[in-house]
């Protein structure tokens, strides 16, 4: 059966409670379940329909390695290798590492971009969009963790400046340091956990907020994003309100596609850190003061009042999200890089 979430994953449940789950990219298959030979049967039916190469218990997939540990129940996601490659593609493989992805000295902006003839002659040397690129596919396969610094470099691709080409390696010299980092699932149970945050007014050219969330299950990240709003908010309440209402839709996502796949999701959690924002999404008054935001970002009381999840309040200090709208301090962005799952491989 074709999931209606997502229609690249097919799912076969039997009456004895096993399951199969079969996933497809292009020309890339993965198939999970609990009984071996279920899953045999399966490729023998599909091998006769196509031309299939059977390559065993799955350890690589789309560049991300896949490592097990059976007896801890615990399952690593890893892109060692892919970084590594980047690295050396750019040069940056014997790179001094650091230890946060993005510093607090870089202030991006527009006005850093070339302003002269000789300066654009320069910068059309530089691999500038190749570099971003590169490091947008392990930001979204496997590292939440640089989500922020990739947003922030992304946003001047048609016009790079030195500075920010600076801030580009910086972000390499991070992973030169923790290209051994994996996201690790099993160190919780499998419920959704979510957690958002908003950087008011973070864009120094637009003055647009950051968004960020970060939902986890099992322990480890499985969906985060980090981008600028639509449109400039009024207050911190409002960036924040704006940022947890972007989170709800994706958990509301994530909900019914684990529904689907039979791991039921009754209400789960999402954590925000502003009282505010909380008490605006719980309370269908308008007032003066909230009345000009856009009613599209108003559903997430719909959602709160039909219980199809919970908003609490946690304090910033456990908010695993801010590693995705801001640079932080060191201490803090270790807390939230291990919340969100990502530690060394055993292996």
């Amino acid at each position: 059966m074709k999931t209606t979430s997502d229609h690249c994953v097919f799912v076969k449940k039997f009456p004895d409670g096993d399951f199969i789950i079969l996933l497809l990219y292009v020309d890339d298959m993965l198939i999970a379940g609990q009984n071996v030979s279920k899953i045999n049967d399966l490729k023998k039916e599909l091998s006769k329909s196509f031309a299939m190469k059977d390559l065993g218990p799955a350890k690589q997939i789309l560049g991300v390695r896949i490592v097990r540990d059976r007896g801890a129940k615990k399952i690593w996601l890893s892109q060692e290798k892919y970084i590594d490659k980047v690295l050396q593609r750019f040069n940056m493989d014997n790179a001094k590492a650091v230890s946060c992805p993005l510093a607090n000295h870089f202030t991006l902006t527009s006005k850093q971009s070339p302003s002269t003839e000789k300066e654009k002659a320069e910068m059309d040397k530089i691999p500038y969009a190749s570099a971003v690129g590169s490091l947008m596919y392990a930001m979204v396969c496997t590292r939440p963790d640089i989500a922020h610094a990739v947003g922030v470099v992304s946003r001047f691709l048609s016009k790079p400046g030195k500075e920010h080409w600076e801030a580009v390696k910086w972000i390499l010299r991070y992973l030169r340091g923790s290209s051994k980092m994996s996201l690790c699932f099993g160190d919780g149970e499998p419920v959704l956990v979510g957690y958002t945050d908003a950087d008011m007014a973070g864009d120094v050219d637009s003055r647009r907020s950051t968004s960020g969330y970060l939902i986890t299950l099992s322990g480890g990240a499985i969906s985060w994003q980090s981008r600028l709003q639509k449109c400039v908010a009024l207050s911190t309440t409002e960036a924040e309100y704006i940022a947890v209402t972007e989170a709800c839709k994706e958990m509301i996502w994530m909900k019914k596609f684990l529904n689907e796949l039979g791991f039921l999701q009754e209400q789960p959690q999402l954590f925000c850190d502003s009282q505010s924002a909380i008490h605006l999404a719980k309370n269908a008054s308008f007032h003066a003061r909230s009345k000009h935001i856009d009613v599209r970002y108003h559903w997430i009381r719909d959602v709160l009042e039909m219980k199809q999840l919970q908003l609490e309040k946690i304090h910033t200090d456990e908010n695993g999200s801010d590693m995705c709208t801001k640079t932080l301090p060191r201490e803090k962005f270790e807390f939230c890089r291990s919340a969100a799952g990502i530690m060394k491989s055993p292996m």
